[in-house]
């Protein structure tokens, strides 16, 4: 059986994806669920240290209009947050549970877009200041 590349399994070790063994490393697509105040993110974990969580991606509750926002052509910039330990109640993967698709597999079914791609952080270009002639 083979899983679909956005299922989370059996994906190959780089940069940004995990592997089998080590599912909470950059690349992870995953569920967030927070506490004081409760909410819920999906995104993609940048960074997760014992200090906390950094993802990029897109608070639960707006899914829905995220998906066709992405479908319709609209610019979308994810967002990039830090959410410090204390906060973190649960974390899982985005995987499918039995018929039901995994929201990487909808978003991906809804926008024909690949989540990682969509959820890659974007940098503003750098503003460095001119080098004075030598």
């Amino acid at each position: 059986m083979h899983a679909a590349p956005s299922d989370n399994l059996a994906m190959e070790k780089n940069a940004s994806t995990p592997v089998r063994g080590e599912p909470f490393t950059t690349g992870a697509l995953v569920i967030a669920t927070l506490s004081n105040p409760r909410e819920k993110f999906w995104g993609m974990i940048l960074d997760l240290a014992p200090e906390g969580l950094s993802l990029s991606g897109v608070e639960l509750a707006s899914f829905e209009d995220l998906t066709v926002m992405v479908r319709d052509g609209e610019p979308f910039t994810p967002a990039v947050v830090f959410f410090p330990m204390h906060r973190i109640e649960r974390v899982e993967l985005d995987s499918p549970d039995g018929n039901l698709p995994s929201l990487s597999q909808r978003f991906l079914a809804k926008t024909g877009l690949e989540p990682s791609t969509a959820l890659a952080p974007r940098h503003e270009p750098n503003s460095h200041p001119a080098k004075e002639p030598a």
